[in-house]
């Protein structure tokens, strides 16, 4: 969702882009499904990298993106994020001498648990190219000392693909394959360890989504290792788990939700331009204009604070409102610089 764009925008001024797939996510529902439906060509190298730990990950993508680098004879590595793949391809560009682009600088959300802030963090620091998002990343990576002239406010490259989208996604049959109506479920989805991983906290967080649902029905895509986990808790008639969704039916299910519970950066993000009341089950959150120009709220994962808050949309809704830049233009602005036209 982050890329496309980016490559459609380059693509139209002639660039010559090589598109490097790591393989660091490779089920065909979190990789192939959504080349297809983002319009996306098919990559021209793949590094096959595949799982294991964030270390072998890493080295993985590392090795192979080194000997690939040393053949392609780029100008510019741009990468995207804060996954692995982004830091393993940063530092070898790095360390070549590579002039290295990160889309999505500058957010932070100061827990150094996540693997994915260290990954931000670094990434930003050896970046020629900062393409914040808000404002908030331009002044988190000021206050780093990161050079002005290399950080450029640009705007949020996943909402070019959502405005993009999200008529087509609208038109997906989902929601009748579900039973569901627009306006009529909330939509459900975690993934990250903290919420999983532990039993005792994935059994809370469980209580907390069976109470919400005796007053609004809830769609919860869960993938199979987080679904299994689920089997043993009771979740009563009126949570509805399905397994994972391509990119559109994920769009289609947030834009007809009357509230989103959620542990992902990206749904903050895309609930906030759609209008549509975002609880985020974390304590904080990298993408804080999402609460302060958005629709979001931190609820944290205690249960009690989690039902009063869903409780409190489902009567009152949200103010909708949108970040300045989020207008389907971030990857053009990207463009631009990177050319310097």
């Amino acid at each position: 969702m982050k890329l496309a764009p980016v490559v459609a925008a380059l693509d139209v001024r002639g660039s010559d882009v090589v598109l490097v797939h790591s393989g660091q996510h490779y089920d065909p529902m979190m990789s192939d499904v959504f080349f297809d439906e983002l319009g996306l060509r098919a990559p021209d190298y793949h590094l096959g990298v595949g799982s294991g730990t964030h270390a072998e990950q890493t080295a993985g993508v590392m090795v192979a993106f080194e000997r690939l680098l040393e053949t392609l004879g780029a100008d510019v590595v741009v990468v995207v994020g804060d996954v692995n793949s982004t830091v393993a391809c940063a530092l070898v560009a790095a360390k070549a001498g590579v002039t290295v682009a990160h889309v999505e600088a500058g957010l932070r959300s100061r827990d150094w648990t996540m693997p994915e802030e260290i990954n931000r963090v670094v990434v930003d620091r050896i970046s020629d190219f900062l393409f914040a998002p808000s404002p908030d990343g331009v002044e988190n990576l000021l206050a780093e000392g990161r050079p002005p002239e290399t950080i450029h406010l640009v705007g949020n490259v996943m909402i070019d693909a959502l405005l993009a989208n999200v008529e087509r996604a609208r038109r997906r049959p989902i929601l009748r394959e579900l039973g569901r109506i627009e306006g009529a479920y909330g939509l459900v989805t975690m993934h990250r360890p903290a919420n999983v991983d532990d039993p005792v906290v994935l059994r809370a967080l469980a209580g907390a989504l069976v109470e919400v649902s005796k007053s609004c029905h809830l769609v919860f895509p869960a993938h199979p290792r987080t679904a299994h986990k689920l089997e043993a808790l009771d979740l009563g008639p009126d949570i509805t788990v399905i397994g994972p969704v391509g990119y559109l039916d994920s769009l289609a299910l947030q834009a007809g939700a009357r509230l989103v519970l959620t542990d992902s950066g990206g749904i903050q993000e895309e609930t906030t331009v759609l209008g549509v009341p975002c609880l985020t089950l974390r304590d904080n959150t990298e993408r804080p204009i999402t609460i302060t120009d958005g629709t979001n709220q931190l609820v944290g994962r205690e249960p009690r604070r989690i039902v009063d808050a869903a409780l409190s949309v489902l009567a009152n809704g949200v103010e909708a409102r949108k970040p300045a830049l989020w207008d389907g233009h971030a990857a053009d602005r990207i463009a631009t610089a990177l050319l310097g036209e």
